[in-house]
């Protein structure tokens, strides 16, 4: 069987009917703030705006199972283990509802308490001990708390203690913007969450784990909108402190690359004891709350520290069926080599043309000419190379000109906040070429019922391929063909790129400055850098470039960075070099 997957993870995200702040509507998919439990042999995936839960047997294949018995409209469920059983909770602003079950996909939730607390992005723990613990928080002004909670009634025990606040005078990656430059968007001019929270981070999605005796409560900022959301965590000596900042902070983050953002949410164990972290990506371009959600190896080290593999996070990514290094094992090794290949079409609309299908950027997407089916996209890789993999990313293009409004459907069928009852399919086929006259099928979801917004398809063997091309059938609410994404993944009979020295400042104490000599024949960069010359936990790639401001650093430690060289072939990783 496959056990390779690509970010973001490939799920039948429901579609929404949102009203913008400033009038008209919005139809687009989201799913955000996931949390993973594996829960009697399987895995179990919660989501903001889902309807129910997706599960898996392998964390490859998931399937969505229905509910109308957890709140459907209800922000960041957490569920955790309890007492043998699973506890469901999510965001209330009034009392908060707690959910029990043993048999999700035969007997469903039931509810089983509520709560004095009015809490949002609710996260639960039950310590070694059988002591049970809440913890909650989401605002630009307010902490993360926890409390005990009572394991039979569920209420809380003791006064609430705040936990976790934000600090971004030291805290680099908890400044709010893109690339970390201030917001500078206000009230009717811009976005209204940009105006709400000015230059305040965003502090929520608490999540605990507990690893050799050690606490690790994870928090997310500074906001769900920018390609700089993030996962920090503090450690501490028991479960509700006293804890202490981790310098290694962000341990989840995601800045560059197609798809970005790497936010708010939880750290589980696989069956194997691999740790997997799954999170939260950001599309945001219909919404501010166009989400996706993304999975990556993660793990502790020998000091104890929380890390996330991010290098190369929306490449192909293996999953072994047993225990295995996150950072030497988690790559099957295939590279890109779709960037920027020449790409034509049937059919495009004025600034959707089709180049916009392999920029390398999940947030610009070729759109075809006309809602019929046939209508086609083909890239030309500009020579024959060994394909293993490709990804189909397909976009919301203005879908609220083509779907029916949610108070139209069928009475009782839908939410009052706007989540349509239904997935809806995504038909098309995927074609390879040597010569683009002589065409093979490797893919095709027509008349399967399938819905496949990122699709990622590996075909049985590798083929030899110069060119793709992706035809258009029937597409969700009949709107158009639109693709943010053809990304084609495997090697090419090239030479790897030259090493890269950067040079490296610190103009100040939370910013980093790189800079660095443009490679011959490489496609990309990728900057890893941290606290230590042996942890280079964060990442950054780019495409293009030959400098970049990381503004993301606290501003004690001492910096280490790396700039690797990336093209077709492989990645030529640089020499280590302190930022002064």
């Amino acid at each position: 069987m496959n056990r390779v997957v690509c970010n973001p993870v490939d799920l039948a995200y429901r579609y929404q009917d949102v009203r913008k702040p400033f009038g008209g509507r919005s139809v687009h998919r989201e799913a955000a703030d996931p949390t993973v439990v594996h829960y009697g042999g399987r895995y179990y995936m919660f989501a903001s705006m889902t309807r129910g839960f997706w599960h898996s047997e392998d964390l490859v294949e998931w399937e969505l199972q229905h509910s109308d018995r957890i709140p459907a409209t209800d922000y960041a469920p957490d569920v955790r283990e309890v007492d043998g059983a699973l506890l469901f909770t999510a965001s209330r602003r009034a009392k908060g509802r707690f959910f029990r079950s043993v048999n999700p996909l035969a007997d469903d939730f039931q509810e089983v308490a509520s709560s004095e607390i009015a809490f949002w992005d609710p996260a639960t723990f039950q310590d070694d001990d059988g002591r049970l613990y809440l913890y909650w928080g989401c605002s630009h002004n307010q902490p993360i708390r926890g409390v005990e909670l009572d394991r039979e009634s569920l209420q809380q025990i003791g006064e609430a203690v705040p936990l976790i606040e934000a600090d971004a005078a030291v805290r680099g990656w908890e400044r709010p913007g893109d690339d970390y430059v201030p917001v500078v968007r206000r009230g009717i001019a811009g976005k209204i969450m940009d105006a709400y929270i000015g230059d305040s981070p965003f502090i929520e999605g608490a999540y605990l784990n507990r690893v050799a005796g050690r606490y690790h409560l994870q928090y997310a900022g500074p906001g769900t909108q920018y390609n700089t959301y993030a996962d920090g965590s503090y450690t501490g000596t028991g479960p509700l402190g006293p804890f202490e900042y981790d310098q290694n902070s962000p341990f989840s983050s995601k800045p560059g690359g197609f798809i970005t953002g790497a936010g708010h949410g939880s750290t589980f164990q696989d069956r194997h004891g691999n740790w997997w972290h799954v999170a939260t990506m950001r599309i945001s371009v219909n919404a501010d709350f166009e989400r996706r959600i993304g999975l990556f190896p993660a793990g502790f080290d020998d000091d104890g520290v929380l890390f996330c593999n991010q290098n190369f996070a929306d490449f192909p990514m293996s999953i072994p069926d047993r225990a295995f290094d996150p950072w030497t094992e988690a790559s099957p090794g295939w590279m890109l080599l779709s960037y920027r290949a020449e790409a034509t079409a049937s059919s495009f609309l004025a600034e959707h043309e089709p180049k916009l299908a392999n920029d390398e950027s999940v947030r610009t997407w070729w759109v075809a000419g006309s809602r019929e089916h046939g209508e086609w996209l083909s890239i030309d890789l500009g020579a024959v190379m060994t394909v293993h993999a490709l990804q189909v990313n397909l976009a919301d293009h203005k879908l609220e000109q083509h779907a029916p409004k949610l108070r139209d459907l069928a009475k009782g069928t839908v939410s009052k906040r706007g989540i349509f009852p239904h997935s809806y399919p995504t038909e098309f086929r995927v074609e390879v070429s040597v010569d683009g006259a002589e065409w093979t099928l490797v893919h095709n979801t027509a008349d399967a019922g399938e819905d496949r917004p990122h699709a990622f398809i590996v075909p049985p063997a590798p083929h030899e391929v110069r060119y793709v091309r992706v035809t258009a059938g029937a597409m969700p609410f009949g709107g158009p063909f639109a693709l943010s994404g053809l990304r084609v993944f495997g090697h090419a009979d090239v030479a790897k790129p030259a090493a890269v020295t950067p040079t490296a400042t610190r103009p100040d104490a939370r910013t980093a400055v790189l800079a660095w000599d443009a490679v011959p024949g490489a496609v990309g960069y990728n900057i890893r850098y941290g606290i230590a010359p042996e942890k280079l936990y964060h990442s950054w790639l780019v495409y293009d470039r030959t400098e970049l401001e990381i503004g993301s650093l606290n501003a004690d430690p001492t910096y280490w960075v790396a700039v690797d060289s990336f093209n077709e072939a492989g990645v030529t990783p640089g020499p280590i070099v302190r930022i002064d």
